[in-house]
């Protein structure tokens, strides 16, 4: 009934490209690199060319925050014969942040095959500072369909439009667009020819991972041990890091190409949104490094992590007028230095082991001594055979309350030694036996500012003179200036690479060193080869790089070949009812041949003879063809002229351009015997039309077969064969509808029995679906009891999982809902599932499609209209609800004239840690009098009950963390108050903590307790009486006296100092497998 659509004209397109088209996470690829400044891709080596041209252009935008339009375009500027301009999204392509763009004006009339590879920065400047513009760059290949790209989300709208970050001053922001134009060879660099080595590609943010990885790799010992972790056949790299980090070193040992690094970050856990956030690169360190190192327990190169960055500390105090010294040892992976008043790793050292004299208010209490004056330090017992030396180039700024990145001038040598002033670094306890000379062997590079930036890494895989920089996908030769003294920061530093051009902020300088000791060297820098690998793996990746190979053979010639997806009747019938309802076939399900595009058709049809066992003769194709109400039909049988044509030459009727694939349907028709028999001569009258039959007392619809039919004729002629068909009595009444779309919205309507084909406008492909006419002795009356309405509940209908608030990663139960759904029917369906009396106690959060999270805020009451309107999230349609169950109900809880008042209580044993909350609803006028009391009903019965001599003290978990000048205590974990009875035991005590806290005996024997006043601990003996450490009233807590608990706890470990935690603000990394 509908015609064909023709196809849009190729040159009409509204905001296509990853640019700035509708956002979605897959389109951050125009993100390369977040950076406050520009951060170097890749340098040109051994080539003596002319430079790349560039420009900068300067955008002024006054009266900001009064700007209507959705987009913005700034005025066009040129650099040599192409011309640009600045595309911006005040307020967001989508998004909550400025979107930004470079672009091509007038893209349609550029001459054919016209196309420009740009490396470009955008920026927002900073009326303030100019060090805290904000600058981030990308590359991209222009052409007229590609012709724009940016970041959808370059800042965020509240951080632009807040004067006081200094971008937005007098309603006036100005943006700046810097782009250099590279030469033809630049795009051609072959790093393995170059080089010998190969690079890592970059998912969207993950450089700092790349030259973390890059690193380890080229640490051969760690390769090998790598190479020998216990990974079998059976075994998927998606979901075993051993096995995915086995296979990136060999690709990287043995690949031409760069390696992706997708099937690694998939064996973390991690999802998009992880690929596109920057982390610290000593974060992931110490994560990895904890992973495997668990990863390794049990195996053949358990120990391998401790071999090879395991050093040791000593903590010491020492009494100066009394012979009293404590001490306490303490392993590390990684040493945090201070660069910050340092003017190299030697002072930072000196730092490290500086004494701190405790004495004054800050006396020491030593075991029966008392308060004393102490020295307090830390000297290294051994340092590991690899030396990993993290430099603090981010810190807090008490001026300007923010992290600031530390730019100073800071040296390091080829050659550490850290034996000098006969060993002034170590303990008494230390080895003097083994000589501390290390040498260089990678440097860590951070390129850009507080708000991220790029990582790359200088390498020496030998450890021979030969430098190699490894940013990312490119690796290259390097002098031994560019990665030590380029490196050492402060002011006249050079941005290395590319755009030096551009004159961008000074930002450059090494983050990450990693030293080999020389008397270790040998044994680190060892031979790896296929011996070491496992021979599944190395069968495993071999055909991996056989099928990509195939693939990209077959890339390469997929312009020779049409694709043609052949359906058969059989197809529908398995189908339409299981896996469709609408339409009648998916072409992704059926036959489908790579046909040469030179292949006279009849040839074909003789393969499809072989193939389907039906002789040439027999078969008659038709051409599928799209309609303008986006059904896709059967259109017309192929003539006996097309089919001598070659199969590149027969086209879908709804496709323009040049076809890849070709979808036909096979008529075949069978006689009798159920032989194939030559299909009937068709004629301009005969229709061929599809029959679908729908039960509404069990909700079935499935296909029953096709018929030709005459223009002229009229339904009630062929009522008796869909009656055989369905299997009806022939008296059986029966009525007819047409189906005639399903989007935007379904259309079915009743068919004239009485009207001839042709007045109902009936033409071929189209589909006649009937049932039974209902009567009311049929019974009670179906839900669906029609074939419209049962098409109406299976175009909204939706497969709901629920997941529960608290465990948001795991599936609690689905449900079969209705997307026109309200709000209250879907809690109410919730309620019955969980066995909920009140659902209105139910609360409902959306899911974010790019977070894989629940959404910082909650569903109003009914602040939706249908359950579609929960479902989406930036165009984006999910089928996750969170739920959770309230004390008191939704309405009840948002109604702002409500006579309660809910209360949220929150009990911290720091100034930043919560511990445990409350829930809480009195009336408006309540007092805090009437808060307490609530909370009393909380306490527990044991802690109420205490008798006249009985101590209620707090009890804290701790760990001395030790930093480069002093220890401090870091309480973590849940405290607890404990009744303390007037003549226990420390013994007695540690029983009912046991009890209490479920600790099994081995790990119980770890621990030590402690009396902590003022932060400073005393260890306990079992024998001492606990009550007479404590005054009544005095166990505040962390302010006063407690008794704390000392073990480890489960936070990644083995750094000798805090974390820079430079973006504190956003996600921390996780290894989840």
């Amino acid at each position: 009934m509908e015609s064909i659509i023709p196809p849009p004209p190729l040159n009409e397109y509204e905001e296509k490209l990853a640019p700035h088209s509708d956002l979605t996470t897959e389109a951050a690829p125009l993100l390369n690199e977040v950076s406050t400044e520009v951060s170097s891709a890749a340098t040109v080596e051994n080539r003596t060319a002319e430079c790349p041209s560039s420009t900068k252009f300067q955008w002024t935008i006054r009266e900001f925050s009064r700007l209507k339009d959705r987009k913005l375009f700034s005025d066009v500027f040129a650099l040599g014969d192409n011309k640009w301009r600045i595309l911006i999204f005040p307020k967001g392509n989508n998004v909550d942040n400025l979107s930004i763009y470079l672009d091509v004006p007038d893209p349609t009339s550029l001459p054919y095959g016209w196309s420009k590879f740009a490396h470009f920065s955008l920026a927002v400047v900073n009326h303030i500072s100019s060090q805290n513009t904000l600058r981030k760059e990308s590359r991209h290949e222009f052409t007229a369909a590609a012709s724009d790209w940016g970041f959808a989300c370059f800042m965020s709208l509240d951080k632009l439009y807040d004067p006081i970050n200094g971008y937005t001053v007098n309603d006036t922001v100005v943006i700046e667009a810097e782009v250099v134009i590279l030469k033809e060879w630049d795009l051609v660099y072959d790093s393995k020819r170059e080089t010998g080595y190969v690079g890592l590609k970059n998912q969207g943010a993950t450089c700092y991972m790349n030259s973390l990885l890059q690193t380890l790799f080229h640490i051969p010992y760690f390769r090998k041990s790598v190479y020998h972790m216990p990974t079998t056949e059976n075994d998927m790299p998606s979901g075993s890091i051993p096995l995915a980090l086995q296979s990136l070193f060999y690709k990287l040992q043995y690949s031409d190409c760069s390696v992706a690094t997708k099937q690694l970050t998939k064996s973390f856990g991690w999802d998009t949104r992880d690929s596109f956030t920057q982390h610290d690169v000593q974060e992931l360190n110490r994560v990895l490094s904890e992973k495997l190192e668990d990863k390794m327990k049990g195996t053949v190169v358990e120990g391998t992590i401790q071999q090879l960055f395991e050093g040791h500390i000593m903590n010491y105090i020492e009494c100066i007028n009394v012979d009293y010294k404590s001490s306490r040892k303490e392993s590390f992976y990684d040493l945090q230095l201070d660069v910050k008043g340092c003017r190299d790793i030697y002072a930072s050292f000196d730092k490290f082991v500086e004494v701190e004299r405790l004495e004054g208010d800050n006396k020491y209490r030593a075991d029966k001594h008392g308060l004393q004056d102490a020295k307090k330090g830390i000297l290294f017992t051994d340092f590991p055979s690899v030396l990993q030396l993290q430099l603090k180039r981010f810190e807090y700024d008490f001026m300007s309350d923010t992290m600031v990145k530390v730019n100073d001038r800071y040296e390091f040598p080829l050659q550490l030694d850290l034996d000098i002033e006969d060993g002034k670094y170590l303990s008494d306890e230390a080895d003097r036996s083994i000589r501390n000379l290390y040498t260089l062997h990678s440097v860590l590079v951070h390129s850009g500012g507080i708000h991220g930036g790029h990582y790359y890494a200088f390498i020496r895989p030998t450890l021979s003179d030969q430098w190699f920089k490894f940013d990312d996908e490119r690796v290259t030769k390097e002098d031994s200036r560019k990665a030590l003294e380029e490196q050492y920061g402060g002011v006249g530093e050079t941005n290395p690479g590319y755009i030096t051009l551009l004159k961008l902020a000074k930002c450059s300088s090494a983050y990450m060193l990693v030293y080999i000791r020389e008397s270790d060297k040998d044994k680190i820098i060892c031979n790896v080869d296929e011996k070491d690998i496992a021979e599944h793996l190395m069968i495993r990746l071999k055909k991996e790089q056989e099928e990509k190979e195939y693939k990209r053979r077959c890339k390469a010639r997929a312009h020779l070949y049409t694709t043609i997806k052949v359906t058969r009747e059989a197809d529908l019938f398995a189908q339409i009812g299981q896996e469709i309802y609408f339409d009648l076939v998916d072409h992704g399900k059926v036959s489908s041949f790579p046909v040469p595009k030179n292949l006279p058709f009849t040839a074909f049809k003789e393969e499809i003879a072989k193939q389907f066992g039906v002789q040439v003769q027999f078969q008659r194709f038709w051409l599928w063809a799209r309609r303008k109400n986006h059904t896709y039909r059967p259109y017309r049988p192929l003539t006996p002229q097309e089919e001598a044509y070659p199969v590149g030459q027969i086209k879908d009727p709804s496709v323009r351009t040049n076809n890849v694939e070709l979808n036909l349907f096979l008529e075949e028709k069978f006689g009798p015997d159920l032989h194939p028999i030559s299909p009937h001569e068709k004629t301009k009258e005969d229709i061929l039309l599809f029959f679908k039959f729908y039960n509404p007392e069990n909700r079935e619809l499935r296909y029953v077969g096709r018929l030709f039919v005459r223009t002229y004729s009229r339904p009630i002629d062929i009522l008796s064969k869909l009656k055989e068909m369905a299997g009806f009595d022939l008296d059986e009444e029966i009525k007819l509808y047409e189906e005639i779309k399903f989007h935007p919205s379904v259309s079915c309507e009743l068919l004239d029995k009485e009207a001839t084909f042709s007045m109902s406008q009936i033409e071929d492909g189209d589909i006649i679906c009937f049932q039974k006419a209902l009567t009311q002795s049929n019974g009670s009356r179906p839900h669906y009891p029609d074939v419209p309405s049962f098409l109406e509940y299976v175009r909204n209908r939706q497969f709901i999982h629920f997941r529960s608030l608290e465990t948001p990663k795991d599936d609690d139960f689905v449900l079969e809902l209705f997307k026109l759904q309200t709000y209250e029917e879907v809690v109410e369906r919730v309620a019955h599932q969980i066995g909920l009396d009140d659902p209105s106690k139910i609360r409902l959060t959306s899911h974010d499609c790019y977070s894989q999270q629940p959404k910082p805020v909650p569903i109003k009451y009914c602040g939706v209209p249908h359950l579609i309107n929960m479902l989406n999230h930036n165009n984006q349609s999910s089928d996750i609800l969170y739920y959770e169950v309230l004390d008191i109900p939704l309405p009840e809880l948002e109604c702002p004239r409500s006579l309660n008042e809910s209360l949220k209580v929150a009990f911290h044993h720091t100034a930043k840690n919560e511990v445990v909350t409350y829930n809480i609803r009195l009336p408006k006028h309540s007092t805090v009098r009437n808060v307490l009391d609530e909370l009393k009903k909380k306490i527990p019965k044991e802690q109420k009950n205490l008798g006249p001599q009985d101590c209620l003290i707090h009890v804290y978990h701790f760990w001395v963390e030790t930093t480069q000048a002093q220890s401090k205590v870091d309480n973590f974990g849940e405290p607890f108050l404990l009744v303390i009875h007037e003549d226990e035991t420390l013994a007695e005590v540690k029983v009912r903590v046991q009890n209490k806290l479920q600790v099994s005996d081995e790990e119980f024997e770890k621990w030590r307790f402690a009396f902590l006043s003022m932060g400073q601990p005393e260890y306990l003996d079992d024998c001492e009486i606990i009550a007479s450490r404590f005054q009544k009233g005095d166990g505040n807590g962390c302010g006063g006296q407690y008794l704390g608990l000392e073990h480890p706890h489960n936070f990644p470990k083995r750094s000798c100092t805090v974390s820079q935690n430079r973006n504190s603000w956003g996600r921390s990394i996780r290894i989840d497998n």
